[in-house]
């Protein structure tokens, strides 16, 4: 298992005790660099990476520490956090990662994470590994898969973690994250893993292996942890709800918006809208990772999608909210011919006794179809815990609340369309009469059946517009037989 420990200090770490932390090794080691320098790696002579440790980040977002790590961890936000990691394939790597964090925490005050990791011995008498080391961060690696063990109790989408994401959808292998039975994921590192092959394998000495998500009994077949052979999924009967969360749920919205690409573009404008208007404040910080660390700052956001769409390269940022009113959102943003889109999928947690603020969607659809080129927004609501925290155990699956159609949208359907729309399925139109947008109401968020509602109104727009562009490739093929024709009349 790979051994991470985190450095929770309240002054930033300099170079000095940085260099001091990474002499934990003694003289023998070389020092390396990764991440186009923003990981610094010990390694032996050979060249094999024992530790990575990660620059400093200055996490300013409160709550952030309690949130990743536990409300037991004696550390509040602002506090920079210096994250160790040890490769599984040598022995006493982890014990060189602990004494990496426990000096800079011995110079500069703080605490150790996990408790009593920390140290300031010299580990000495690390031996390269075997010819089939696997890369840091990397537990084993097969033609078929890339399996990460984590021991922590909640795994997060940290800067190591989307590395790992990104390396396994370049070489085709499939992600695998094996975890103990208590250990969840959080709402960024699920969505995260929705974007490529992977599996969440969890280890229950009691009944061996299971998907987390799905409670599918799975075994090790050489390559990869896969379902076992047969008719239908075996289901393990650790998967069974738990109690404790009774009445708890969480309010899911998938918003899309497109804007024109333009010079004054600000991006961010759509998220904070939904996050005011579901929970009566902006979000509280925005990273390309988590921890999050940065303050919320539309423009910083802009500005780092500017500079990745010059490279034709996708921005995935995530968003948190205060403590006391869990919200988390992820945001994909993508230069396409249709302009700049956002691709927003934001969580709010309700308590039992907290009102689910489902009835504010009609509110904020309006709002984002007239100043934040709303193009799509679903609305769902799910039984599932309050923290947003993935468990691995069985809960139910979200029930569609409302579907809301951009003005954009509604208007390349065309007026027929529109019309047979509203004597189908009866939406509400939002905005000018001139340019609406139309809001359905499929549900109360209890009755499945509004899935159907969904999927025919889905079919309907998708059928709507594919007749539209057939009708418009015969109108092109046809103007083009006629000009093609017309010189051949002449010329008769």
């Amino acid at each position: 298992m790979t051994q991470d420990v985190i450095a929770l200090t309240p002054q930033m770490p300099d170079t000095r005790t940085l260099l001091a932390g990474l002499h934990a090794g003694g003289p023998d080691l070389r020092v390396g660099e990764a991440g186009g320098g923003s990981v610094v790696q010990l390694c032996t002579a050979g060249g094999q990476a024992l530790v990575s440790v990660e620059a400093p980040r200055y996490v300013q977002v409160p709550g952030e520490v309690a949130r990743l790590l536990g409300p037991d961890v004696d550390a509040e936000s602002p506090v920079w956090w210096t994250e160790a990691r040890a490769t599984s394939s040598v022995e006493g790597a982890a014990r060189l990662a602990g004494s990496v964090a426990g000096r800079l925490v011995a110079v500069h005050g703080g605490t150790v994470w996990p408790r009593g990791a920390g140290h300031t011995d010299v580990v000495t008498g690390l031996a390269d590994a075997a010819a089939d080391a696997v890369p840091l961060g990397v537990d084993l690696l097969t033609d078929e898969a890339a399996v990460v063990i984590q021991g922590r109790p909640v795994v997060a989408a940290t800067t190591w973690l989307t590395d790992i994401v990104s390396n396994a959808a370049r070489t085709g292998r499939e992600l695998q994250i094996v975890t103990p039975p208590g250990t969840r994921l959080t709402f960024p590192a699920r969505t995260l893993l929705d974007g490529l092959p992977s599996r969440w394998v969890v280890h229950d000495p009691e009944c061996g292996y299971y998907d987390g998500l799905s409670g599918a009994v799975l075994h090790w077949n050489g390559e990869r942890f896969a379902p076992a052979v047969g008719d239908s999924p075996q289901i393990a009967d650790t998967f069974r709800p738990r109690p404790g969360t009774e009445g708890e749920q969480q309010l899911l919205l998938s918003i899309r918006t497109v804007h024109p690409a333009d010079e004054h573009l600000v991006l961010g404008g759509a998220l904070e809208q939904a996050w005011r208007t579901l929970t009566g404040a902006p979000p509280a910080g925005w990273s390309t990772a988590e921890p999050i660390n940065v303050p919320w700052s539309p423009r910083q956001l802009t500005d780092l999608a500017r500079t990745r769409a010059q490279r034709s390269l996708p921005t995935w940022t995530v968003a948190d909210g205060a403590p006391d009113r869990p919200a988390i959102a992820t945001t994909r943003t993508v230069h396409t011919r249709a302009g700049v889109e956002e691709h927003i999928t934001l969580a709010v947690g309700h308590s039992a006794d907290a009102d689910t603020t489902a009835d504010a969607l009609a509110e904020l659809a309006e709002a984002l179809s007239a100043r934040h080129n709303l193009a799509t927004m679903i609305g769902q609501l799910r039984t599932a815990r309050a923290d947003l925290t993935v468990p691995a155990h069985h809960e139910p699956p979200p029930v569609p609340l409302t579907f809301t159609l951009g003005p954009d949208a509604v208007a390349e359907l065309g007026k027929d369309h529109l019309d047979r729309i509203h004597g189908a399925f009866a939406p509400a139109r939002l905005g000018p009469a001139t340019r609406p947008a139309l809001h359905h109401t499929l549900g109360d968020g209890t009755d499945p059946t509004a899935w159907q509602r969904l999927r025919q109104i889905n079919d309907y727009v998708n059928g709507a517009r594919q007749t539209e562009q057939a009708g418009e490739s015969v109108a092109r093929t046809g103007a083009a037989t006629v000009a093609d024709s017309t010189p051949l009349r002449r010329r008769g």
